[in-house]
């Protein structure tokens, strides 16, 4: 056989094995599943569990958003897109509960009973404002007065602090229901994703499984937010 004859014999091996190649390659075409933004964290199974599902059914808008895990009283803060962007002990409302007491962010916050001083669960529509002294804050839900915010100078700061600074869960239990981080974190990681627009925030329920309350949109289990209309970025009220 001459040279071309060679050639066009190889060229057709070559082809046929290729193709063979493409039609039993096992490699799946749908896109891979994204990893976890908190696959190398401490997060509790119920944290990965909420970010699987705000991925899985887009929940976040392309918005940032946070997780907050009542449970192990931490904040999990996401970038636009889901990376991480910082994540830290975080000081809840004193009593234990999901479901805030009717009429409580209706009263003055120093009138709150203990009872009433709860961090709610489900799932809010966040917007940046300000509180009474003027200071920045991360509403969660404006009507009921629960916002992220720093630890405040005053009478509680050096409680406060001691119990972020400590392992004890049960001790970060102090707030009249916002959810309250080290001045640090908020000015570097809150404020920087939250603090120009509109963001989701996911607080995990204590009192009951995370699935039962996070499910298929839809299906009315998920708690809401009141509108965005209710709560514009000029909004300054109480947080707890």
């Amino acid at each position: 056989m001459n040279f071309w004859g060679k050639l066009a014999v190889a060229a057709s091996v070559a082809w046929s094995s290729s193709a063979a190649l493409a039609i039993t390659d096992p490699t799946p075409s749908r896109p891979q599943e994204a990893r976890s933004a908190l696959a190398s964290t401490d997060a509790s199974d119920d944290a990965r569990y909420v970010e699987h599902w705000i991925h899985e059914k887009g929940d976040d808008h392309g918005r940032p958003f946070v997780i907050v895990d009542k449970k192990a009283a931490r904040i999990f803060v996401f970038a636009a897109g889901g990376a991480l962007v910082g994540a830290s002990p975080t000081i809840l409302g004193l009593s234990r509960g999901d479901i805030p007491v009717p009429g409580a962010g209706q009263k003055d916050p120093s009138r709150l009973l203990p009872e009433e001083r709860k961090t709610p669960a489900g799932r809010f529509e966040s917007v940046p404002g300000k509180n009474l002294h003027g200071e920045s804050v991360v509403w969660v839900d404006y009507d009921t007065g629960i916002a992220i915010h720093r630890v405040r100078p005053g009478a509680s700061q050096a409680t406060r602090l001691n119990s972020l600074a400590g392992t004890d869960v049960s001790e970060r239990r102090l707030s009249l229901g916002c959810v309250v981080v080290p001045e640090s974190f908020f000015l570097s990681v809150v404020l920087p994703t939250l603090g120009h627009g509109h963001g989701m925030v996911y607080v995990l329920p204590e009192d009951g499984p995370v699935q039962a309350m996070f499910v298929e949109p839809g299906a009315g289990a998920v708690a809401s937010a009141a509108p965005a209309t209710r709560r514009g970025v000029t909004l300054s009220a109480n947080a707890r």
